[in-house]
């Protein structure tokens, strides 16, 4: 991580006396958070670092950089921030009752207070809070309140209203038609992975946008939170600037808001009649047997594991059963699996940079080193080199060559070192 002090974008530094453009005593937490967005709307950022008696720290290309020109906050303030990220809370996350646009009353908000004084933290999603600097709301928010060192500290990510295309992610043409014909299918499961941050949830939320504009589906996700928020419309392809009716329906669940836990809304999944399940991630071995008693019986479903690479998403996937179960385990995935797609976001020259492997199980040497993967990885290893497939270290050196990344984060980045094939 890299502590850089940047000023406010556009401005002088500041000279002696209070700056220009920052945090200035006497200011309301509804301030302060609009000092905060201002910046990340001008600088296209989305996770926020706020601690107390700390500068903000906000996530870039270059990694974690400092806001060290707006000044500190205070723990009081800090805590005031976190009151007034409440009164933005959705209004299903705690069943208030009122409409999105009413300011929650004080004294629920003191009691959503004492709850967090309970557990030390708190998770929940906001709405757009509106920016008036700027003239528009920000992106929807998800919120964790913690507890540290330092004291109270708020971890904000802004999410983004607008569903990139899979053209737009990075995804090579071949890759993404791929993809395309993939969750075409009936039934079947469809994996992407990668650490936290790695863009998961807005490659699947692509996937499914692309796949309600096109089919008419039913199509179902259980999400902790609900990232991107899916509408019932669409662009007209016939006329331009016109809305019409999408062909699919999502019922989209957050865990939360509209089920209690993560195991109810697995539980119940199967009984709304769905045609695609979205999971929003596989936690547990209850999770993985959902996916793929799903999968044999008919849906096509797709969902996440923090895994790189498909040869450790198997061994993940192991992990959660006895050494007895692993044979039919393997076994039913080799029957089930559709894909893995297995991706990263690298610091890149001039922006972040997505890179990934991709695996298809779509021709019986594939099927085979899946099934027999207990008795060894190199088959897999083997498959993933195929037509069709792209292995981990051969897109890093084409993004390498296109000199999109440095040769750093290329060496950091490769998954097998002692391969000199690539040096």
């Amino acid at each position: 991580m890299t502590a850089l002090t940047i000023e406010a974008p556009g401005l002088a530094a500041p000279q002696a006396g209070p700056p220009p453009f920052g945090f200035q005593p006497g200011m309301s937490a509804a301030e302060h958070l609009a000092v905060v967005f201002q910046i990340c709307d001008s600088m296209g950022v989305s996770d926020i670092q706020i601690r107390s008696d700390m500068p903000v720290y906000i996530e870039t290309n270059q990694g974690m950089e400092c806001l060290q020109g707006l000044g500190k906050l205070e723990g009081k303030e800090v805590y005031e921030v976190y009151r007034e990220l409440l009164r933005h809370r959705e209004v299903g996350s705690h069943g208030f009752g009122k409409t999105q646009d009413e300011v929650e009353g004080e004294e629920k908000i003191d009691q959503l207070v004492e709850v967090f004084n309970e557990r030390h933290v708190d998770d929940f999603s906001c709405n757009g809070i509106y920016v008036a600097t700027i003239g528009k709301r920000s992106g929807r928010l998800r919120v964790q309140v913690h507890l540290s060192a330092s004291g109270i500290g708020v971890t904000i990510r802004i999410l983004n209203d607008v569903i990139p295309t899979i053209a737009s992610l990075g995804i090579d043409p071949d890759t993404a038609e791929m993809l395309r014909i993939a969750v075409q299918k009936r039934a079947g499961l469809c994996l992407v992975t990668g650490p936290t941050g790695s863009g998961k949830s807005t490659t699947l939320a692509s996937v499914i946008d692309w796949l309600r504009q096109n089919f008419s589906k039913h199509i179902v996700t259980v999400e902790d939170p609900v990232e991107y928020q899916y509408p019932f419309d669409m662009d007209d392809p016939a006329t331009p600037g016109q809305k019409i009716q999408a062909p699919s329906i999502v019922t989209q669940q957050e865990v939360g808001r509209d089920v209690t836990s993560y195991r109810q809304g697995l539980k119940d999944v199967l009984r709304k009649a769905p045609h695609v399940i979205l999971l929003g991630e596989i936690r547990d071995r209850e999770a993985m047997e959902t996916c793929m008693e799903a999968a044999q019986t008919g849906h096509l479903v797709l969902s996440t594991l923090h895994t790189t690479g498909a040869v450790k998403t198997l061994g993940r996937i192991l992990e959660m059963y006895p050494r007895e179960n692993h044979p039919a385990v393997l076994n039913r995935l080799s029957e089930v699996l559709i894909f893995i797609l297995s991706q990263g976001l690298l610091n890149g020259i001039d922006k972040r940079v997505l890179t990934y492997e991709f695996l298809q199980n779509n021709e019986d040497a594939v099927t085979s080193a899946i099934g027999g993967y207990d008795r060894g990885a190199r088959a897999l290893e083997d498959a993933i080199k195929r037509a069709g497939n792209i292995a981990w270290d051969d897109k890093l050196l084409s993004i390498y060559r296109e000199g999109k990344i440095s040769q750093d984060v290329f060496e950091n980045a490769r998954m097998h070192r002692e391969d000199n094939e690539y040096l």
